[in-house]
């Protein structure tokens, strides 16, 4: 098991479809540049090891806690990206922070659905589902409660955005 040499990180990203989460994360991840850091993405667990819908208690609330505290449990830092709505994932994500001794950091990526809409028509899930579910989706400023998240607004570009998360948390090689 490959350890982190300073005490692991819960790095979560959350904000609407097409807000640039993934993007964001699997940059993270490559600036990381080594071994000891593991990405939870919602959809993977959710829509391709369950397919499940996202439903309030749904089973994937469930795997997702449990893979993010193995993961920290074992040394891993964790970067969590998903919608992760408040209504539905706030309290597995508050209990997330609160149980985790190491350094917990929340961005949401505040995006406006319009814009949300143009970044969706470049991904290749666009086939999959277009504008009409996007708008049954989408919260506008789905803060957590509490103020523990950073807001990052549509005008910081992803490499922004990259630099900006990894000022507040992991250092790259």
């Amino acid at each position: 098991m490959t350890v982190p040499s300073d005490p692991t990180q819960l790095i979560v990203l959350r904000g609407n479809s097409g807000s640039g989460k993934t993007s964001v994360a699997r940059a993270l991840r490559a600036a990381y540049g080594r071994r000891g850091l593991a990405l939870v993405s919602q959809d993977m667990l959710r829509r391709e090891i369950l397919r499940e819908l996202d439903m309030p208690g749904g089973v994937n609330i469930g795997l997702i806690d449990t893979v993010t505290r193995y993961a920290l449990d074992h040394g891993h830092h964790v970067i969590l990206e998903g919608i992760l709505t408040t209504a539905r994932y706030g309290p597995m994500l508050e209990s997330l922070r609160e149980d985790h001794p190491g350094r917990s950091h929340f961005f949401y990526l505040d995006i406006p659905f319009d814009e949300t809409l143009r970044r969706h028509a470049t991904r290749p899930q666009s086939a999959e589902f277009g504008a009409e579910l996007m708008r049954e989706w989408y919260v506008e400023r789905d803060l957590l409660p509490g103020g523990c998240e950073t807001v990052i607004r549509q005008d910081s570009s992803l490499q922004e955005t990259v630099r900006r998360v990894l000022s507040k948390t992991l250092r790259p090689d």
